[in-house]
């Protein structure tokens, strides 16, 4: 995961967990990466890898700030160090300062973009503003109308907070109606940091077991509940289980069906390990992951130390072995252990019911979920190692197929979605 531009960015969205890193390079002197960081990041990534095709994720902060020609520079560099493997891109972004010669480029040089946006203006305005702390939601409107007009293949990534988590169809439906055909939800989880403890005046807590973090330090009024969580996930696959799939993707649910076929992990939240997808500074510095961009987790610099060397040190491997070593007892006899894998262990600051440490904070929301999404998992599953596309459970559901499961959820019944309503209240009011 690539900064060019560090933690810089446009919008000052209230929830951004990588605005303030900015403090941790004081006197950086500007955050744009050099063409020296660049060509040793673009030949080095691309000679450490030996497969056929590799892919460069660039993120920010916002990364359209350093504008085209930087990212045409890019693709030359690409194109001189290819040595005959396909290259592709991603590119996260805002959206809001997309125009003609960012459609043109992005369409040329086949550039996926994920767009973020968190439902409807109403829920994406609640926390995504800009500097003036003026709402962006039009902005992002008309950058995804551009990326449509050119063709641009997108996604979406919604973050998922304390006040949108309350609306899951609603979102779910609105991402749908603007043409996203592949979805990623992303749950919000911060933490107020104990300043005493940190240095850098950091407002953000790192995470459990760093040199800086607080055990008791109070997650933020933003943080997405657990138990909404929960009810998020599980009424949002109700609808699509039932309609959508292999129309509309949602990463989550696709990742979840891989772990049920038991494939490696198609995500490093949901693997047994991670230490694989580490973020890269506008300086050249690599940090062990993007949510641990602290000084005790630097790796070191690309311009002293080549980056397959620091992917390969021991600390790195540590790093994502204790992903899987660190687990409570509590989660090790879990039933939906093999799907969660404890999520990330930036999340795991609870306590067990035995009083353990290392509990993930979403865990209620995992165990409520991935048991909620067992019937239908062992269905697709088995759809697949017959030969069969998962896309047939929407009929055999629609027949009564499915053992464990009802062909259409009664009006009278309670909903799926946990809120306590019937559903004809409740998430059947919203069809």
């Amino acid at each position: 995961m690539t900064k060019p531009i560090g933690p810089i960015c446009n919008l000052d969205c209230k929830y951004c967990f990588y605005l303030e890193k900015e403090k941790l390079y004081p006197e950086s002197g500007g955050f744009r990466m050099s063409e020296q960081v660049l060509e040793t990041f673009v030949r080095d990534y691309i000679a450490a890898q030996r497969v056929p095709e590799i892919t460069f994720a660039w993120q920010g902060g916002e990364p359209t700030l350093l504008g085209v020609p930087f990212f045409r520079k890019a693709v030359e560099l690409q194109k001189r160090y290819a040595n005959g493997k396909r290259i592709l891109n991603s590119f996260q972004t805002n959206g809001t300062l997309l125009d003609d010669e960012w459609g043109l480029f992005l369409a040329e040089n086949g550039f996926l973009v994920g767009l973020s946006i968190d439902g409807p203006a109403h829920l994406h305005d609640a926390y995504r503003v800009d500097k003036k702390q003026n709402p962006t939601f039009e902005k992002v409107m008309g950058g995804l109308e551009i990326l449509k007009k050119h063709g641009v293949e997108f996604n979406t990534l919604t973050v998922v907070n304390r006040k949108n988590s309350l609306h899951p169809l609603e979102i779910y439906d609105f991402l749908k109606e603007i043409g996203s055909g592949f979805i990623q939800l992303i749950p919000l989880v911060e933490r107020r940091a104990d300043k005493e403890l940190n240095p850098y005046g950091l407002e953000l807590a790192p995470p459990p077991q760093s040199e800086m973090e607080d055990a008791d330090c109070p997650v933020t009024a933003w943080s997405v509940r657990a138990e909404d969580y929960g009810k998020f996930l599980t009424s949002i696959f109700d609808r699509w289980v039932r309609k959508d799939v292999g129309k509309i993707f949602v990463q989550l649910f696709d990742v979840a069906l891989g772990n049920w076929m038991r494939y490696p992990g198609g995500l490093c939240v949901f693997s047994e390990k991670c230490g694989t997808a580490l973020a890269l500074e506008h300086n050249g510095d690599l940090y062990a992951c993007d949510h641990y961009v602290y000084p005790e987790y630097r790796r070191g610099n690309i311009l002293q130390t080549p980056i397959a060397e620091m992917v390969a040190s021991p600390e790195q491997r540590k790093f994502g072995a204790d992903k899987s070593d660190s687990l409570p007892a509590y989660c090790k006899k879990c039933s939906v252990r093999f799907a969660c894998h404890g999520e990330c262990p930036k999340h795991r600051f609870a306590k067990t019911p035995d009083g353990e440490d290392g509990l993930n904070y979403l865990c209620p929301a995992y165990k409520k979920f991935f048991s909620h999404i067992d019937p239908y998992m062992q269905s697709m599953a088995g759809l697949l190692r017959a030969g069969h596309p998962a896309a047939e459970i929407c009929g055999l559901l629609a027949e009564g197929k499915i053992a464990g499961v009802s062909a259409e959820i009664g009006r009278n019944q309670l909903c799926p979605c946990g809120s306590g309503k019937r559903y004809k209240r409740c998430c059947g009011a919203r069809k």
